[in-house]
């Protein structure tokens, strides 16, 4: 009996083209010993500088974010796992200023979602997953002024995840609306 194998596209799923914002596709080599994959290279022109890169394992039902940081960009690749990633574009300049995109990846169909400063942003994880995650800004660096969130539910954004009663951090769990982050942040002034 032969098994049929189901193959599931990594993609943007709802909202708007972000400006700025990546999906990059990788290419996985296979042979009989595994695979390679180039994970991240400088010659892929995604406007990120990477000073640290981290791997995140999380657990079915957690939700991470919404965060925002305003002096550094992002990588994220899911390697194994499905999850979502939702972006809200909150840079008063862009011309997507106030829309979202939401992409829904699988580790088995490998690629990387790069967006800008100024994105506040969230990944929602339906198995135990892992995460390759880089930023151009080492994490011992960030300060409270560019470490901010809003609640990842509020109809404000306008995501939508489809999801309830995710798996929050403490801090993530009393993270303020978006109307309240924009207004006690510097955010308006990116």
């Amino acid at each position: 009996m032969q098994t049929q194998q189901i193959t599931h596209t990594s993609k943007q799923i709802a909202g708007l083209a972000l400006k700025d914002v990546e999906l990059k596709e990788m290419t996985e080599t296979c042979d009989q010993r595994g695979s390679f994959t180039e994970t991240f290279a400088d010659h892929w022109g995604s406007g990120i500088a990477p000073t640290q890169w981290s791997m995140v394992r999380s657990e079915a039902h957690v939700l991470r974010g919404l965060h925002i940081h305003q002096r550094h960009d992002e990588y994220f690749s899911l390697i194994q796992g499905h999850c979502l990633v939702g972006l809200h574009d909150v840079r008063p300049t862009s011309p997507t200023y106030l829309q979202y995109a939401l992409y829904e990846l699988f580790g088995t169909d490998l690629k990387a979602v790069i967006f800008p400063a100024g994105l506040l942003h969230g990944w929602y994880f339906y198995t135990p997953s892992i995460h390759l995650q880089a930023v151009s800004e080492s994490y011992n660096n960030y300060a409270n002024d560019d470490n901010l969130g809003c609640r990842w539910d509020d109809p404000a954004l306008d995501i939508p995840w489809g999801i309830s009663n995710p798996i929050l951090s403490e801090r993530a769990a009393r993270f303020p609306p978006l109307s309240e982050l924009l207004v006690t942040s510097a955010i308006l002034e990116v």
